[in-house]
């Protein structure tokens, strides 16, 4: 996500050529992201949302076909300095061994929202802790 780089021939070892990524109608890169230029725009989108993006506690359960996997997303968004840290799960379907779809599932998206839109939230960790 971090990468400069703009060619997308990277992706070809990790994701399926009709690869879709369903992120929610509630954050500013939602939508259906399809093809492999589809997730290099949505890498690009959440690269300019965050300036940081970390995962804690990955947990991963399924078959090579569906995995699901769950973490504690730590974001920190690059118009406030808001911090967010959140549980996080994803569905991912795997086709010939790339990824082929993507549900992601955020414990708060309204949080999320505020933090990149309230500079009041800047350097604030989220409400949720273990």
């Amino acid at each position: 996500m971090e990468s400069e780089s703009r060619d997308i021939a990277i992706l070809t070892k990790a994701f399926h050529p009709d690869v879709v990524i369903h992120e929610p109608t509630s954050l500013p890169y939602s939508g259906d992201w399809k093809g492999l230029p589809g997730i290099a725009g949505l890498m690009q989108a959440m690269n300019q949302t965050f300036s940081k993006m970390a995962i804690e506690d990955l947990t991963c359960a399924g078959s090579a076909e569906r995995l699901h996997v769950s973490c504690f997303l730590h974001m920190t968004s690059r118009a406030t300095g808001g911090e967010i840290r959140q549980p996080f799960a994803q569905i991912l379907r795997f086709h010939d061994g790339l990824l082929i779809e993507g549900t992601p599932f955020y414990f708060d998206t309204a949080q999320i929202e505020n933090a990149l839109t309230d500079s009041s939230s800047a350097g604030t960790s989220a409400a949720f802790s273990r």
